[in-house]
Formats: C-alpha cells, sequence, structure tokens
C-alpha cells in the first residue's frame, strides 16, 4: 500500500474547506513513518515543495510542463547547463566543446565520472540513442522539432527518412558525441543541453518500456534519484550517492507536493509545513501578494524575480469567427493589460503586446511600440469593420484555460473586458491539465485559449520559431503565414545579431500586431517566499532550479566538495574559453 505523509492530510481537508472538488481517497491513507516526524531545527531533514499541476511525465523525452522540467533538472544531467548569472551555456555533462566547419558540427567532449544510478558509466551512446528514439515519430516527443536543427532530423520526423540512425549525431568515441547541423547556429551549445538531448538509459526502457520512469526501474544520473511516486499528491527524490559532487549535495531528499490551490499553499507555508512557495513552483495566491510584501514576517523571506516567461492567450485562428483578423484585432485592443495586473495579478508583472520577453536576444523593447495596445475604441471599429457592429451578430467566443486559481481570474477578467467593450457573449470553461492539453490541439479547439511560455535557451529562436512557425513548430494556433516561415528560416541559417535582430522584429510585428495571432498579456515574475532555514537559495529563470546547491542552515559543505568545486571551477572556465577557438 502506497504511503501518504502527514501534510497529505492537511492539504486534503484544506482543500476540502475551500470548496475544491474533493476526491475519494481516504482509504489510501495510513499514519505516517517515524521518520516523517524526524526534525532538523524545527523543520524535516527534507526540502518540501508545492506544485500546482499533476507530473504527467519525467521521461526527458516527453515533458512538456514546467512542473515536469523541474523534476527532470533534479534527475538527469545535460551535456550543457546555464550560467546562474549571465544564461550562458555552460559545460555540465560536457567538459568542452569544440566547433568545426565553420559552425556546422560541434564535438562534446564528456565527462569521465558520470554514471547512471545502477552504477553503468554514461557515455555518447546513451546520447546518440535518447536523440534517435525522440526524433522517430512514434515516440511522439513534443519537443522533438527542437531537434530539427539536427541533419535529417526533421525529414525523419516527418517519415520522410525512416531509417532514424541518419540523424546527424554519433559517437566518436565513449567519451566523445559530435553534432552535424543543418545550418551554423551559435545556440546550439544552449540547445544541447535540452530534455531532447539528454541521455537515457537504452536498456531500461527497452526493458520496461513506458514504465521505466517508475521509481522500481529509472535510472538517472543527477543530484537526485526518485525513490516514491504517488500519482496525484506526492513525489520524493533522494540524493543520489553516485552523483559526480555528491558530497556537497547538503539537502538530502526533496519532496513535493501537488497542491492545486494557491490559498492551501499559503496557508501551508504560513504553519511551517512548506519550505518555499513561489516561482515555478506553487504561485502565491494573488490576493495576498499585497499583505505579503507589507508583513513584516515576511520581510526577509519574500523574493521578486525576474521569469524568462510570457503569458498569452493564442486564437484557433481557423475557427470563425476568429479566423477573421479584424474580430482577433478588436478582442486584443478590448484588454486592459495593465489594469488586468494592477487589480487581478498583483505580482508586478509588465505588459506585454509583443511574444518574446526582454531582453533576451530578438526581443522587442515595449519602448518600440509594436503590437496591439488597449484601445476600446479602436476595437470597436475593428469589430464593425469585420461585420459585427456593436457586436451584433457575433457568435459566443469560448476562452479555455487549465485549471487553477490564477488563470481563472485572469480568464474571467478578459471576459469581463470583451463583454463591456464589445457587447460580446463570451464563455469561460476550464479542465485539468491533460484534459486540457488535448482540448487546444486539433481543428476543434476553443476560440481562444490561455498558454505560457518560458525560455528554454536565451535566444528569440527559441519562442517564434520553436513555438509558432507554421510547418515546424507544434503550432497550436493553426496558423499559416508564409512570410513569418520565412523570416524564421533565415534567421536560423545568419550568423550576422544585427540582421537577426530585425528578422525578429518583422516577426513580432506580423504574429502580434498585423495578423494579431496570439494575444500577449503580460511578462512574467517570479514572486517567492522561502523559510529562512533554506541557505544558499537562489532562481534560475531556465531551465529548472539547481536545488542540489542549496542548502539547510546547518549544512555546510565538507572540505572534500570544497576542493571538488574549486577544481571543477577551474576547470570549466579552461574549457569554456578553449572551445569557441575551435575552427
Amino acid at each position: 500500500m502506497k504511503k501518504y505523509i502527514s501534510i497529505v492530510l492537511i492539504v486534503i481537508g484544506m482543500v476540502c474547506l475551500i470548496s475544491i472538488a474533493c476526491t475519494d481517497n481516504q482509504n489510501h491513507l495510513v499514519e505516517n513513518d517515524e521518520s516523517d516526524n524526524e526534525v532538523f531545527d524545527g523543520h524535516p531533514p527534507y526540502l518540501r515543495l508545492p506544485i500546482e499541476g499533476e507530473i504527467s511525465t519525467i521521461d526527458p523525452g516527453l515533458i512538456i510542463s514546467t512542473t515536469s522540467i523541474e523534476i527532470v533538472e533534479q534527475l538527469f544531467l545535460g551535456l550543457t547547463d546555464f550560467d546562474p548569472n549571465t544564461y550562458e551555456a555552460i559545460p555540465e555533462l560536457a567538459i568542452g566543446w569544440s566547433i568545426l566547419n565553420n559552425g556546422k558540427i560541434y564535438q562534446f567532449a564528456l565527462r569521465e565520472d558520470v554514471y547512471w544510478t545502477d552504477g553503468t558509466p554514461v557515455t555518447a551512446h546513451d546520447i546518440v540513442w535518447a536523440i534517435r528514439r525522440n526524433i522517430n515519430p512514434k515516440t511522439k516527443s513534443p519537443y522533438a522539432y527542437v531537434l530539427y536543427i539536427l541533419k535529417n532530423a526533421e525529414a525523419i520526423h516527418t517519415g520522410e527518412i525512416e531509417d532514424v540512425t541518419q540523424i546527424g549525431v554519433r559517437a566518436i568515441d565513449e567519451k566523445t558525441v559530435e553534432f552535424e547541423l543543418n545550418h551554423a547556429a551559435a545556440y546550439f551549445p544552449a540547445i544541447a543541453g535540452l530534455w531532447v538531448y539528454r541521455p537515457l538509459p537504452s536498456k531500461t526502457i527497452e526493458k520496461y518500456g513506458e514504465n521505466w520512469i517508475e521509481p522500481l526501474y529509472i535510472q538517472s544520473n543527477g543530484a537526485y534519484k526518485l525513490t516514491s511516486w504517488v500519482d496525484g499528491s506526492l513525489m520524493i527524490l533522494q540524493k543520489n550517492p553516485g552523483f559526480i559532487n555528491a558530497s556537497k549535495v547538503c539537502i538530502p531528499e526533496i519532496r513535493f507536493y501537488i497542491i492545486p490551490e494557491s490559498y492551501a499553499g499559503f496557508e501551508l507555508y504560513k504553519s511551517n509545513a512548506l519550505d518555499i512557495i513561489g516561482g515555478n513552483f506553487l504561485r502565491l495566491p494573488i490576493m495576498e501578494l499585497a499583505n505579503i510584501k507589507s508583513n513584516p514576517a515576511f520581510f526577509n523571506q519574500y523574493y521578486r524575480q525576474p521569469l524568462l516567461c510570457t503569458s498569452f492567450y493564442g486564437f484557433n485562428t481557423i475557427r470563425p469567427p476568429v479566423d477573421n483578423v479584424l474580430v482577433r484585432k478588436a478582442l486584443s485592443a478590448a484588454i486592459d493589460r495593465a489594469l488586468l495586473i494592477e487589480v487581478i495579478t498583483k505580482g508586478d508583472e509588465e505588459p506585454a503586446t509583443t511574444f518574446t520577453r526582454p531582453p533576451l536576444f530578438g526581443s522587442v523593447l515595449p519602448s518600440e511600440g509594436i503590437g496591439i495596445h488597449f484601445d476600446p475604441t479602436q476595437a470597436q471599429k475593428w469589430l464593425a469593420e469585420a461585420g459585427y457592429p456593436n457586436g451584433v451578430g457575433l457568435p459566443p467566443i469560448t476562452i479555455m484555460h487549465n485549471v487553477s486559481e490564477t488563470h481563472h481570474r485572469i480568464a474571467n477578467t478578459l471576459k469581463s473586458f470583451m463583454q463591456h467593450y464589445l457587447n460580446i457573449t463570451v464563455h469561460v470553461v476550464s479542465y485539468d491539465w491533460e484534459t486540457y492539453i488535448n482540448a487546444i490541439t486539433g481543428n476543434n479547439a476553443p476560440h481562444i485559449f490561455r498558454a505560457g511560455w518560458c525560455a528554454d535557451y536565451p535566444d528569440a529562436n527559441n519562442w517564434l520559431n520553436d513555438v509558432f512557425h507554421p510547418f515546424k513548430s507544434q503550432n497550436m494556433i493553426q496558423w499559416n503565414n508564409r512570410e513569418f516561415a520565412q523570416l524564421m528560416d533565415d534567421a536560423q541559417k545568419i550568423s550576422d545579431p544585427e540582421i537577426r535582430k530585425r528578422l525578429y522584429r518583422r516577426a513580432e510585428k506580423i504574429l502580434c500586431e498585423e495578423e494579431a495571432a496570439v494575444i500577449p498579456i503580460y511578462f512574467e515574475t517570479a514572486q517567492y517566499l522561502v523559510k529562512p532555514w533554506v541557505k544558499d537559495w537562489f532562481h534560475m529563470a531556465i531551465g529548472g532550479q539547481h536545488i542540489y546547491k542549496w542548502r539547510f542552515d546547518k549544512c555546510e559543505p565538507t572540505k572534500e566538495s570544497n576542493e571538488q568545486s574549486s577544481e571543477e571551477n577551474d576547470s570549466s572556465k579552461k574549457i569554456y574559453t578553449y572551445k569557441i577557438k575551435s575552427s
């Protein structure tokens, strides 16, 4: 029988009290074991984190949600990682890389001391196997398009080439992997650290299939390993003793609790049942932000950090009446983003009229004026020009969002704006995450649906091309703009940064203004509360939190770990300098 710990009892009780649907899980509940009663200076000897949505998978080739990304970051190493200060690509599983053939070939040298949790070494063959598996259309990897930069990748994924071994990746030897690109791409080292490029334990996957991610079978190579997964409620990770720098990992265990309600999580945090709340974990309740920021009790616990994410709503551009660009423009111009932030989100977000979040490369600053701004008079003119004066004759519009208190409030605010300024009928519906993802794909998707995009790597290619390319992305808005597609293709092939910036600027104007295919709402910020006993905490805006570098107040890295860290930093700097000189 699977065990829930005491905090889950608290969560279930609180969720029921706030009238959230409460399922009959009582037959699964048992007394917590004695280890849960252990305390460490007033708190248990493990980190307690809340997450908002269910964890559908932790397979690096299949993940898509920010929750799953956070988990995978703890379990699996990538070839590269991001520097916490500059977000520049730095070595992780790799010790460095060489750039050959005018930037079309990258060779990565791997560390000798990285092992799977069963003790077998991680090799270049594990990377090759993973990439071939993820590009196979049968795998249905949602991030397969990120592999398209590799030679033959797109042709393999679309079925034009059936032999997956033709993709541009090979193992030169056990510790050297080579990538052949379609074209030079200065941002490739950042891409190479993403989830679809991470090595996988091929023998485990071949033996257990989709069940390989269960605690009994999974093999990982990161700072932590999966030890328990109670679907819908709890996931436990424990320190991986075989991790390359295990001696400096000061937090021995992480417990992720699935808590669907911000207020429930906030109450748990206040009662010291959670160590952190906010950011890409369970967000702080909107209505409490003003009190939190002014409450002396939280003075040294509240943090506001940049989040490289854009909150937006997408149109199903092939579904009437939003297949009409004038209708889309009218709906976008009816939204008062500044008022929504002031009254509803209250998180000091920045109103957005473009998609790529500044200051990432290729983004457009708000001062440039691109996009559709709040203008109800113009919105009414566009709607009349579309054939619906004062909203007369316009069919009801459906706005859909995944279940969340925050998303519900925002969607209903958009409904109020549209109904007030345009005199139209708007329905708001919501679904759990899995149902929602299925509902917003395909021809029958709702007129408007909520979405968010966070940087996987710091380049506009990751935002505009990877999300909206009509033929090379998921293109959930069902949009087909030939000029936009050509801009994306050209921007990938050109190395001159100034020319690339001009191309992305034009693309933003088409996407958000001329075609109004999406409604950018705001650029996000991360609001956190962090208990004072969590030391060395810092926020990562890309890729997942580096929890292995955090510690509890009484935990100090060992002398051995300090020496390892120093050696590692020296080595990384040396390799990083040399790699850009190769030709």
